[in-house]
């Protein structure tokens, strides 16, 4: 039984799969990112990105990638668990 988050968006793009440019797009005022093992793309409110907590997941992609994202887009170094967690909370 799955629930679902206000705030984030889970798209159905699988990091192995090539998708279409319409899958690809983003809403205005929000950004794509790929969490977890799978990298599964999440595409979140650019509010969260002032959030501290989610400062922290950035730091770790820093850390972790540096500034070269192989997705293309910005990869966070958790499960999608702790994201979702996190992303929950700022909500």
């Amino acid at each position: 039984m799955g629930f679902r988050l206000p705030g984030i968006r889970k798209t159905s793009f699988s990091a192995n799969k090539l998708a279409s440019p319409k899958v690809m797009d983003v809403p205005k005022g929000y950004v794509a990112v790929y969490v977890g093992e799978k990298m599964r793309r999440f595409v979140i409110p650019v509010s969260y990105l002032n959030q501290p907590s989610f400062q922290d997941l950035l730091s770790q992609a820093e850390e972790d990638f540096g500034y070269h994202h192989p997705m293309g887009g910005l990869s966070i170094p958790c499960s999608e668990d702790v994201f979702q967690h996190i992303t929950s909370c700022l909500n």
